[in-house]
């Protein structure tokens, strides 16, 4: 552009560095009443160090399109959605495309109490049975099931995690037990 060395300096001086963007209080209230619910469906799901990071890119994506979101007629339904979709991305999947659960029966309570090998080993395999049979529920029954049981989220937590009204996650949860009791051929007890 034939310019002088000297403007071309100057010019790149007067430039000032952008700062972090300032986000909107109405999305940092919203971050701030989701984010352990939703850390802790991706630990769930994805049994990593850092599932935050997973978080943080539905984040970073809901925050580019925060107007339309607020704007919708459901904003945490829209937010689960893209959360979910984010962290199942990443999920390990069974052959068939269904999440593979199985390795979360490595990490409950129950099973770490048990002293005896043989026991503990009895217990795991119950679990990854379970657990596989959760991941073939319809996609509500599922979310609603690894949040209840998984997360040990109570049903008002769900409710405001998923955007779901108070008589949905209850009629979902009833429905994924029973849809659990058909496959197992028995009564079972998450809680």
């Amino acid at each position: 552009a034939a310019k002088p060395k000297t403007w071309i300096s100057q010019s790149i001086g007067a430039v000032r560095p952008l700062g972090p963007e300032e986000q909107p209080v109405d999305y940092r209230g919203f971050v701030e009443k989701v984010d352990g619910y939703y850390v802790s469906y991706a630990q769930a799901l994805l049994h990593i160090d850092k599932p935050e990071r997973i978080v943080d890119e539905a984040y970073d994506i809901l925050r580019a399109g925060w107007d339309e979101a607020v704007g919708g007629a459901n904003l945490p339904r829209f937010a689960w959605r893209l959360l979910r979709s984010r962290v199942l991305l990443r999920v390990r999947r069974h052959p068939d495309g269904r999440p593979d659960l199985r390795p979360a029966a490595f990490l409950t309570v129950s099973q770490s109490r048990i002293e005896d090998p043989m026991a503990r080993f009895v217990e795991i395999s119950e679990m990854a049975g379970l657990f596989d049979l959760i991941s073939r529920l319809p996609p509500n029954q599922f979310d609603v099931v690894v949040l209840r049981y998984l997360c040990t989220l109570n049903p008002a937590e769900v409710q405001e995690t998923t955007g779901l009204s108070p008589a949905h996650v209850h009629t979902l949860d009833h429905h994924a037990r029973g849809a659990l009791d058909l496959l197992r051929n028995r009564p079972i007890d998450l809680e």
